[in-house]
């Protein structure tokens, strides 16, 4: 089992980094300093070992989005708290990024991503637009759809710069977010959970 998930960390990575076609089980087998019949033991194709790779982004996201909406409060401050833990488990977690590009990049990847988090923040903009948070000319369909593609953006800037400034990205887009939430707001004064 040791061996396993250090294979799915080392090809997270590797996905992460190069995509599907750009990695190679040889490639994996030398970073993960194992011969390649061990991978093939656990893994008897690349497909297998990238929807493994898939599974665990997935689930580590699922298990952020779960953490954050359970402690409840107002809808528009739960978006804007899920929003900002997506972006901590971006940079820090390979496998979310991997599992977004493979999902992708790769021909019979499992469902989406996006699919994991995207429709817990349209039912949240929808809440928070029956209950008056959002301004009334603010429709959350084309909200939920910014917002899928500022996370979906900040996947990309973080494979490509996160090891130059660590917290950076995150930092972003939570300026970006703050910007959205003051124009969508329908009191743009409040302030932003952390």
């Amino acid at each position: 089992m040791r061996t396993r998930n250090h294979l799915i960390s080392v090809a997270a990575a590797e996905f992460d980094r190069n995509g599907y076609e750009g990695t190679s089980l040889s490639r994996l087998s030398r970073s993960a300093g194992i011969s390649i019949g061990a991978v093939t033991f656990h893994f008897s194709a690349k497909g297998e070992l990238a929807s493994a790779v898939e599974d665990s982004g997935r689930a580590a996201t699922r298990r952020v989005v779960e953490c954050v909406t359970a402690r409840g409060g107002p809808a528009l401050d739960t978006v804007s708290s899920l929003v900002l833990a997506l972006g901590r488990l971006i940079e820090t977690d390979a496998a979310v990024r991997a599992a977004a590009r493979l999902t992708q990049e790769r021909v019979g990847a499992g469902p989406e991503w996006c699919g994991c988090w995207l429709p817990e923040v349209e039912e949240l903009l929808e809440q928070a637009a029956e209950e008056g948070q959002l301004h009334p000319e603010v429709d959350p369909r084309p909200l939920t759809q910014l917002t899928g593609h500022l996370v979906g953006g900040v996947v990309a800037r973080a494979r490509r710069d996160r090891e130059d400034r660590p917290g950076a990205v995150v930092g972003e887009l939570g300026e970006l977010w703050c910007l959205i939430r003051r124009r969508v707001a329908a009191r743009p004064e409040a302030e932003m959970p952390k």
